[in-house]
């Protein structure tokens, strides 16, 4: 049982600060006289609580595995319901990697033109805001009603940057966004529901607690017709649906096409790491025999997403459109580390999830940068882009290596630990890699594809030809992307030593029920670290 505390922590002042700033947006600044006010009162909001989740960093203690800076206070007390928050090695990335994406984002949203002919700005940033503060309760909430809560209100802050700031066909990405999500949160409503009422609390520690201790129990007789298997299903169709993995991803590339940008890095670079946190920190502890059970069919779901979103990619001549669907090939790799259900796939799959956000995001930012200059997402319309924008051109192409997964860089070290956990598990093995490595190549044909496309070649354009030089501010959110891509790429100890601890507590709850095998073969955690970067 995690030790609790009353007292104001770091983590709740971290979740609390972006609603300051969204009330203070909300309440105090009109849009007709405080516009600019509006977006630096956003800029700094976000800012502060990038700063301040450093210090969760900072003050984390890596080798204890369960829960810091805890606050836990009674809400619901007759029914087992509490603010419970707090944060682990298992969210801590995360919540990083949200604090930092957001400012980038918001800046971002300067100079488009978009905010500008539609007005609403006011609203715009709140929402902004708004979203980061649902973003990093569902990584912070330790109570399953509390994190449900979340978890809807991440659905309102985004359905309406789509549907007032996004293109021609906003609405019907936005309401299909809202249903698709809205459809899985309803089973995983129910299944919350009986867990709570079962365990009698809906607390996650004491859950897991009860669990291991065997004071709570949920049958697993058979695969089908089972209790846990119909919980575990109602959790992880919810998850599966935000990450999203084949079949359940047909939402996600009307949602990242007619978005603003800022929706799609947010979206991409955060909003879809939700399901894939979720399946670790809610299915795996709750329901381990149910995870082993299904890993298998799991992870060719994700295999076939790998090499469906690759081959889908490479079709595209909308290159947004081509981006949104290398999330579908990236984030299968992710679910597939996370079912090898060992240390190393869940650790590849942890970092993958963060560095997904960063390149992915930088992707974004990159094609509504285009966007701006040439108003047409087409690749035809480009060609020779590099030569008119040379520092945007270089720029470019280290995100676009950073996607592709080459080593030096942030992509490689995920991939690797995946597909080292992947080949080593006990409940997956080789076939599954060998068919997972199919993605990697595949990610390098459309990636090269696109570039070719849009930086190389004649510069043959018009239109091409005088396209104004990156903006100070435009710098200013890639710069901190390629600070994260080499950073990542060329030392990730620190960010393996982060998890390390909780990810270990994690495999040592679902490691009973899987088919014992040699481990003796399988490097070291701080080994790979090593490897990674020689």
């Amino acid at each position: 049982m995690p030790e609790v505390s009353s007292a104001l922590s770091l983590s709740t002042v971290v979740l609390f600060v972006p609603i300051v700033g969204f009330l203070g947006i909300l309440l105090f600044l009109r849009e007709e006289q405080h516009t600019e006010q509006i977006k630096w009162t956003a800029l700094g909001t976000s800012l502060v609580t990038f700063v301040l989740s450093l210090l969760l960093w900072i003050g984390h203690d890596a080798t204890v595995p369960g829960l810091q800076m805890v606050q836990r206070n009674d809400w619901l007390p007759s029914s087992g319901i509490s603010f419970y928050v707090g944060v682990d090695g298992l969210s801590l990335l995360l919540i990083i990697l949200t604090t930092f994406i957001m400012p980038l984002a918001i800046l971002s949203s300067f100079r488009v033109h978009v905010l500008e002919e539609r007005g609403r700005q006011k609203l715009y940033y709140a929402f902004m805001l708004l979203l980061e503060f649902a973003m990093l309760g569902v990584f912070m909430a330790q109570d399953l009603f509390l994190f449900y809560i979340f978890w809807e209100i991440t659905l309102v802050p985004m359905y309406f940057l789509i549907g007032i700031w996004g293109a021609e066909q906003r609405m019907y990405a936005a309401v299909k966004f809202f249903l698709y999500t809205m459809a899985g949160s309803i089973l995983m409503l129910l299944a919350i529901l009986y867990v709570g009422i079962q365990a009698g609390t809906f607390a996650v520690p004491d859950i897991i607690a009860g669990i291991q201790s065997g004071a709570i129990s949920f049958p697993m007789d058979g695969i089908l017709g089972s209790t846990q298997s119909f919980l575990f299903l109602g959790f992880f169709i919810a998850f599966a649906i935000k990450v999203p993995l084949w079949p359940f991803h047909s939402w996600l590339p009307d949602a990242h096409v007619q978005a603003p940008t800022a929706g799609s890095v947010v979206l991409a670079g955060v909003m879809l790491k939700l399901g894939t946190y979720g399946i670790v920190r809610f299915c795996l502890p709750l329901f381990p025999e149910a995870s082993v059970a299904w890993a298998p069919y799991i992870a060719v779901l994700a295999i076939i997403g790998i090499v469906y979103g690759a081959w889908v990619s490479y079709a595209q001549t909308d290159v947004k459109k081509l981006v949104a669907y290398s999330s579908v090939s990236h984030l299968g790799f992710v679910v597939l580390g996370i079912f090898a259900l060992n240390a190393q796939g869940i650790q590849g799959g942890i970092l993958q999830m963060v560095n997904h956000g960063v390149s992915t995001g930088g992707l974004f930012l990159l094609v509504g940068m285009l966007y701006e200059r040439r108003h047409t997402k087409a690749m035809a319309a480009f060609g020779g882009i590099w030569k008119a924008m040379p520092l945007f051109g270089g720029l470019s192409l280290i995100i676009v290596l950073s996607s592709m997964g080459l080593p030096g860089l942030n992509g490689f070290v995920g991939e690797f630990v995946i597909l080292l956990g992947s080949f080593g598990s006990n409940v997956l093995g080789p076939l599954f890699t060998l068919f997972a490595t199919l993605g990697v190549i595949l990610a390098a044909v459309y990636l090269l594809f696109m570039f070719q496309k849009v930086f190389m070649g004649e510069l043959d354009k018009e239109e091409n030809k005088n396209l104004p030089q990156l903006h100070w501010q435009e710098l200013a959110v890639l710069i901190p992307i390629l600070i994260a891509i080499f950073w990542i790429g060329l030392q990730p100890r620190p960010f393996f030593d982060t998890m390390d601890a909780s990810v270990n507590q994690v495999v040592e709850q679902v490691q009973p029920y899987t088919v014992q095998a040699d481990n003796a073969a399988l490097l070291p955690v701080d080994e790979i670290a090593q490897a990674t970067v020689r």
